[in-house]
């Protein structure tokens, strides 16, 4: 009786490898560079225990599409500056280059986004899901989590339970804001990544802008609040909505996004405003561009590889039910001060 209780764990600890490297071994998964020697290891510890994979470790086998999904629910139009989408994908393709696998890409606009991929989990295209910034008011996501669909979040779905990998939006915008508040700035001003019914990101970060100002013993002002979306013609015009009343004109604004940062520099310029002497700036996500632009821009660095590279690993577990519950990784963020906030 005690062999039908032998579990993947078991072998792994026997071989002395991990439970995705038994999985793979004893599943005949190809393209995963496990040496001779490690096989033949985990097949004579299997075999030792009597153990007998669970139909649910064969995902990768042969028996599905040997497919992975990517999401994001953003309209077609955003795409060419979804400079965050690039670096998650470059760390998920790791993944799934290392493992002989597949990435569907799928960018269904917001009307349509959870049509789209439910059909890519109903056609059985698709072995697992990753979900690049949920949509706060998504709710056929958690019924995928319920129905047991291997599924990943890139962010965060309040009151959910689904695996996910994500920064803690609020202290990073925090951190920011408060750099700006020890430059001498009083007057900040704040343009969000998205519209704030979106995504739960959008909302941390506006939250985290108001914990800074409260901290200091200033008062918040919605005035100086703008909404963006996406793009930097958004933060043009949402800085330059800013710009045109003298009264609200900032000293310095917090921009919750580098792409909508870009507009907004944009805008101060073309008034022949100087960046930082007449109005700081700070970004968030350090993409690849921030160093580049002129001035370049002091901005939040979130670990956009590393979260894509976690995601899929933590997809690929959910899919050879590696995973007994939900697992939920917060990774670290770092300021990176540049010239856009502090007068050289």
């Amino acid at each position: 009786m005690a062999r039908h209780h032998v579990t993947s764990r078991d072998v792994a600890e026997r071989a002395g490898v991990s439970r995705t490297t038994v999985s793979f071994v004893l599943n005949d998964v190809e393209g995963t560079k496990i040496s001779d020697e490690t096989r033949q290891r985990v097949l004579a510890a299997a075999k030792e225990l009597g153990y007998v994979p669970h139909a649910a470790a064969q995902v990768l086998a042969g028996q599905r599409t040997r497919t992975i999904g990517l999401a994001f629910p953003r309209a077609p139009h955003h795409l060419p500056t979804h400079f965050f989408l690039l670096q998650v994908m470059d760390g998920l393709l790791r993944v799934v280059q290392q493992h002989g696998l597949r990435l569907l890409i799928d960018s269904p606009d917001d009307g349509r986004s959870a049509r789209s991929y439910l059909n890519l989990v109903r056609a059985k295209r698709i072995d697992g899901l990753i979900m690049l910034d949920p949509r706060s008011d998504d709710r056929a996501l958690r019924g995928l989590a319920e129905d047991g669909f291997p599924l990943v979040l890139i962010g965060d779905l309040p009151g959910g339970d689904i695996s996910s990998v994500d920064v803690d939006n609020r202290a990073a915008a925090r951190n920011a804001v408060e750099h700006l508040l020890s430059c001498g700035h009083r007057r900040i001003a704040c343009i969000t990544n998205a519209p704030l019914s979106s995504y739960t990101a959008t909302e941390e970060r506006l939250l985290g802008y108001r914990d800074a100002l409260e901290a200091a013993g200033i008062a918040y002002d919605d005035a100086l609040v703008r909404y963006g979306a996406y793009t930097p013609q958004s933060g043009f015009n949402c800085m330059t909505g800013l710009l045109n009343d003298v009264r609200l004109l900032p000293t310095a604004a917090f921009v919750a996004s580098d792409v909508v940062a870009f507009g907004a520099m944009s805008a101060i310029q073309r008034r022949d405003l100087r960046v930082p002497e007449d109005i700081a700036l700070v970004g968030f996500d350090d993409v690849p561009l921030a160093r580049f632009v002129n001035p370049a821009l002091t901005t939040v660095r979130l670990p956009a590889t590393e979260q894509g590279r976690l995601a899929g690993k933590l997809l690929l577990e959910l899919i050879l039910n590696q995973l007994e519950v939900s697992r939920r990784i917060l990774l670290d963020t770092e300021l990176i001060v540049r010239a856009s906030s502090v007068p050289g």
